[in-house]
């Protein structure tokens, strides 16, 4: 690193252990980080800055202050404590009004570093020690320079990065890395085009990286992180257009409907849909007309009716003679669906002959209403020669089942996904193994989605949205439950069974990194200065502990609620452990009213449709988000008897009080998504990987400003250049991001 000199021109991709002084002290830990090249530490960015700018006399000191102090190392000390290798050094710092004692805890080397009649800048908090003298704690410390030597700091007497990091490897390594590195890098070429810099009042990439690792003023700090943060969103706003372009060129069904048909159908329905769903319907169908494939995401709040209107557009389909693959998560959501589709085909009266296949086994519903099991080998030979109009089984039908191959289609025309926003290209491919042309696509989802992940992460879709509920849904009551009323709220679990109610309890999935009840939302997150918490990835070995913990969580709610709270009722239990037979099992005798309390875990979070269902319990209330806890609340509510939600909460924290207080208070799902999106991010939406959007941009999709300024931009670029032709950098810049994103 000493070596170094500003003749030397660092390449971005140049491999860090290549550089002196680097690879033997520094190189593991950081590779912990994933930084590896140059690129890597320059794009490794600061989370927060310590602001020492305050250079100040030792006898201007006040307590509680951050502040830096210029002086001379008047005494040292180093001493050990009764605790085995622990150490103290203490010094005594003085200038021209003072002296202030400065203490270190397990730092040794302190003692080797300051000399007594060095002169050094010593930044950190003034603290009172319990004699009521001030010291500082633990300061960040930079010795004098000789005139020779660059005279710039790095810790001290500026606005200080600190920055994520690992055992072994600090923030002031970090700094100690970064700095003569960003001195001496090659100019970074930059792609993003003059004008949009201009209407966007950014930063240049080169300004930029200087101001956001080491900033003058934190205004410049916060234009970098802006910079950087946009341009990643500018360039997922491009892939959007370039992916809604990609469809266009395909070849699709073109599926027309009788308007005069399909409002005797939907007359004949037992019951009216809304004018959402109404106005839903209109547009998946206009969309389905045109030759070129809908791509379309149907929202809407938990028991809106949203598969009415997929199943409609799936007859629809039908009645053309094209075929519809409906693919639900899980196996009970499935058959559930196959349920609701038998029922709108007996309502209004369409010949249509409807499959199920899953890994439990195969059924078909026959134009004259009947059903029957068979075999899943004969299904699946109805399905290919085309006699099967609409299938509905689990992501098993692409990705086939027990070894089998995928599903053959004569004629797929639309392909229903439910609470899977988005269908991958390996997807797509599976599915036009035999298809000339591209099926149309419509997801469901009642996990709303916040407005600013529609602009950027869900722009490439169309988006329909059932607002309202069915009429005659009465509210659902909601309540914390703090543990002075259990007992109470116990006792009127009990009264609604005997009256021939039903009730979910809900166990929480534990993570094994969390042991503070009341921190279970935060602890396993980083927390950024500038944006929301991002949970980090969790490994294969704790998501296996995890699920083993959640496993372990049911069973043990199980053995207590039924042998100690609810002995004299009939309890059930499911979770993600038990075989397909054991959970079908255990819904059906739930849905029969053979169990009156059903203990699960998140397996009953979507789509479960128990009517006689009146009580929600969920315990470990304040482990759920916000999003998931309405979803859990949704599964009652459904009947015509007025339902009750129980959020269990032992925690005493304010803030968890005040966000459990959200989902009592809050009108409907979009509401509490954009709540759910201020206080856990993005990442809940998106899943643990993060669909490969660095993380930078990943807080900036909760700022709508910047979310609007870079669908702007990639409109106006688009527009004026849709091949990117004259923006060769901003070109390959495109084609190395859409390599690494993933969104499916």
């Amino acid at each position: 690193m000493s070596q170094m000199g500003s003749t030397h021109r660092l390449p971005l991709e140049m491999p860090l252990d290549a550089i002196p002084g680097i690879a033997q002290k520094f190189s593991k830990y950081l590779k912990k980080l994933g930084i590896e090249t140059v690129r890597d530490l320059l794009w490794h960015f600061p989370t927060r800055y310590e602001d020492f700018t305050q250079i100040r006399k030792i006898a201007e000191l006040e307590p509680g202050e951050q502040a830096t102090v210029q002086g001379t190392v008047e005494e040292v000390n180093l001493r050990r404590t009764w605790r085995k290798n622990f150490t103290i050094v203490e010094a005594v710092i003085g200038d021209e009004s003072g002296n202030i004692k400065a203490i270190w805890f397990n730092q040794p080397y302190v003692a080797n570093s300051l000399r007594v009649g060095r002169e050094a800048n010593f930044a950190g908090k003034v603290s009172v020690s319990q004699e009521g003298d001030l010291y500082l704690n633990n300061p960040a410390y930079e010795l004098a320079r000789r005139a020779s030597e660059d005279q710039e700091t790095r810790h001290t007497a500026r606005l200080v990065p600190i920055y994520p990091e690992t055992r072994g490897l600090t923030s002031k390594g970090i700094r100690f890395l970064v700095q003569p590195i960003l001195k001496n890098v090659e100019t970074v070429p930059e792609w993003i085009p003059a004008d949009i810099l201009k209407n966007q009042a950014l930063p240049e990439v080169n300004d930029a990286l200087i101001a956001i690792h080491f900033p003058a003023e934190i205004e410049d700090a916060m234009r970098a992180r802006n910079r950087f943060a946009f341009e990643d969103l500018f360039l997922l706003q491009l892939w959007n257009v370039g992916q809604k372009l990609k469809l266009k060129e395909e070849h699709a069904r073109a599926i027309k409907h009788d308007v005069l048909w399909l409002k005797t159908i939907v007359e004949k329905l037992p019951f009216e849909l809304t004018l959402s769903q109404k106005k839903s319907l209109w547009e998946i169908l206009k969309d389905v007309e045109k030759p070129t494939p809908m791509n379309r995401l149907l929202q809407g709040d938990v028991g809106s009716g949203k598969t009415v209107v997929a199943a409609l557009a799936g007859i629809v389909a039908a009645e053309h003679g094209f075929q519809t693959a409906f693919m639900a998560p899980t196996e009970i959501l499935a058959r559930q669906h196959f349920e609701t589709l038998k029922k709108i085909l007996k309502g209004v009266g369409v010949a249509c002959e409807a499959g199920l296949l899953t890994s439990g086994g195969a059924k078909l519903f026959y134009q004259d209403g009947l059903e029957a099991d068979i075999p899943k080998k004969e299904l699946r030979e109805h399905i290919g020669r085309g006699e099967v109009k609409i299938v509905i089984g689990t992501h098993a039908l692409i990705s086939g089942i027990n070894h089998e191959p995928a599903l053959a289609f004569k004629d797929l025309a639309l392909v229903i996904v439910d609470e899977q926003h988005r269908f991958g290209v390996k997807q797509r491919q599976a599915l036009l193994a035999n298809q000339k042309l591209v099926p149309h696509f419509l997801s469901m989802s009642a996990t709303p989605i916040p407005r600013t992940l529609m602009m950027t992460v869900f722009g490439d879709l169309d988006i329909s949205t059932i607002t309202e509920l069915p009429a005659g849904r009465k509210p659902i009551e909601t309540k914390v439950v703090p543990p002075e009323e259990r007992t109470k709220t116990y006792e009127f679990i009990r009264e609604e069974v005997k009256k021939g109610r039903q009730v979910f309890v809900i166990c929480p999935r534990i993570d094994p990194s969390q042991t503070d009840a009341d921190n279970t939302l935060t602890s396993a997150n980083i927390k950024l200065p500038h944006g929301p918490a991002v949970s980090p990835r969790m490994s294969a070995s704790r998501q296996r502990q995890s699920a083993i913990l959640e496993l372990k969580s049911v069973k043990e709610e199980y053995e207590r609620l039924s042998k100690k709270v609810f002995p004299d009722l009939r309890l059930g239990i499911l979770h993600g452990q038990l075989k397909s037979k054991e959970k079908e099992r255990a819904m059906e005798e739930f849905a029969t009213g053979n169990i009156d309390v059903l203990v699960s875990t998140s397996v009953v979070e979507v789509g479960v449709d128990i009517k006689n269902a009146t009580v929600m319990m969920i315990e470990g209330s304040d482990r759920f988000g916000l999003a998931q806890l309405y979803q859990f609340r949704g599964r009652v509510g459904r009947g015509e008897h007025q339902s009750h939600c129980f959020l269990f909460t032992d925690s005493k924290g304010t803030s968890t009080h005040a966000r459990l207080k959200a989902i009592v208070e809050a009108k409907n799902g979009f509401e509490l998504a954009e709540k759910d999106l201020k206080i856990r991010g993005p990442g809940q939406f998106l899943g643990e990987s993060q669909s490969g959007i660095p993380d930078i941009a990943m807080r900036a999709l909760a700022n709508v400003e910047l979310v609007k300024s870079s669908r702007d931009a990639a409109a106006q670029i688009t527009h004026a250049d849709p091949t990117l032709k004259a923006h060769p950098l901003l070109k390959t810049r495109m084609e190395a991001f859409q390599r690494n994103i993933h969104l499916e």
